[in-house]
């Protein structure tokens, strides 16, 4: 017998969340968004799916939304996840959402403190947080020590033709938060906040040079569970060389760090979105093992696809991949618990093997291309 479960948020990231449920034909979806014409859009994904106008900010609506549901899931913008958890707390009903933000992550851990048994809240599911935490706690667990970890993401256009060599992939107030806010790493042994985009560094990939920076977000809960294990931990955003110097210019010259509003105007109406990206996910590890000091890397890019006769970008792709895949082993039982479940704690075997988290596994893409979505 399906489950129902309820999605908040009917825009890129949704329309690729409801694609890979309605195909795995074990869910059925009931679509929440407050504009009607994203509605309308998503339905040709789901056509099957129930649609409703929501006003997210109205606890009681939310909570009635979710009677019958199983699940929800918030695609919605960091802001409102805070309010669907606790809808979800009253409801009754497992939560999962995409944030990357940490108050809003704090709030939440904070709501999961209440939940009943057997109910989980899953925050910062999908690509970063989310499977490269999976990722990199697996290499770590590789080590009998370790001693650094690094851990870098990028989604990039495969064509790029600005001066910021980017174009837009994904939330705009996502993209700004994690490139405003503080950034907390280990360093030192030591929890510590760093400043964003600090920490520039170049790299090469495959004959391709990179620049990475910090960025607000990306480690999720890992330094509070890595904290005293090891010496150094951090999170960069990969971008191509000279995107990082045009940020600062506008984010501290212009000081439009400061008027964020203003910031997502000239962004959303500059930079044009783009279907056709690369996303790279590169973790290192460093420690101790065999009584000798080593390292170990994981490195996977992953590319849009055209499925069904629509092009859908890598960054939908893998961010509604792994929020699919924790949902299906927490909705098939194969990932139980009470309360907050961290990215951490999710086993790297269980996700890579699931029907949406095979996506990441880049040897079956080469030889199986979409079979995650059939």
């Amino acid at each position: 017998m399906s489950q129902t479960i309820l999605l908040i948020g009917a825009g890129k990231i949704g329309r690729m969340i409801a694609t890979m449920l309605r195909c795995s034909g074990d869910y059925q979806l009931r679509i929440a968004d407050r504009v009607p014409a994203a509605l309308t859009r998503i339905q040709k994904h789901a056509p099957s799916a129930e649609v409703h106008v929501l006003n997210a900010d109205s606890h009681d609506q939310l909570v009635h939304l979710m009677q019958g549901c199983s699940a929800v899931i918030s695609a919605l913008s960091f802001r409102e996840n805070p309010g669907v958890a606790r809808a979800a707390l009253q409801a009754g009903v497992n939560y999962f959402d995409l944030t990357e933000d940490r108050q809003t992550t704090a709030a939440v851990k904070e709501i999961a403190d209440d939940a009943a048994s057997g109910q989980v809240f899953v925050p910062q599911c999908g690509l970063a947080p989310g499977f490269v935490t999976i990722v990199s706690k697996h290499v770590m667990e590789w080590f009998d020590e370790i001693d650094t970890v690094h851990m870098r993401v990028g989604a990039l256009p495969q064509h790029p033709t600005n001066a910021l060599g980017y174009n837009l992939t994904w939330s705009t107030d996502g993209l700004i938060n994690e490139y405003c806010n503080p950034c907390e790493v280990i360093h030192g042994r030591k929890i510590r906040n760093q400043l964003p985009l600090e920490g520039l560094e170049q790299f090469t990939l495959d004959g391709n040079v990179y620049e990475a920076f910090n960025t607000s977000g990306g480690l999720g809960t890992l330094c509070e569970t890595m904290h005293g294990q090891v010496r150094e931990l951090n999170y960069k955003t990969i971008r191509y060389p000279g995107h990082h110097m045009f940020m600062k210019f506008l984010l501290h010259d212009l000081r439009l760090a400061d008027r964020r509003e203003l910031l997502k105007d000239v962004m959303e109406n500059a930079i044009p979105i783009t279907f056709q990206d690369v996303v790279i996910v590169f973790c290192t590890v460093t420690g101790n093992r065999n009584s000798q000091f080593v390292e170990k890397s994981d490195m996977r890019k992953l590319y849009a696809q055209e499925i069904n006769g629509e092009q859908w970008s890598a960054i939908q792709l893998t961010t509604a991949a792994g929020i699919c895949a924790v949902v299906d082993l927490v909705q098939q039982n194969q990932l139980s618990g009470t309360g907050l479940i961290r990215q951490e704690d999710i086993p790297f075997e269980l996700f890579i093997n699931n029907r949406f988290g095979s996506y990441f596994d880049t040897e079956k893409l080469l030889s199986e291309p979409s079979s995650f979505i059939k």
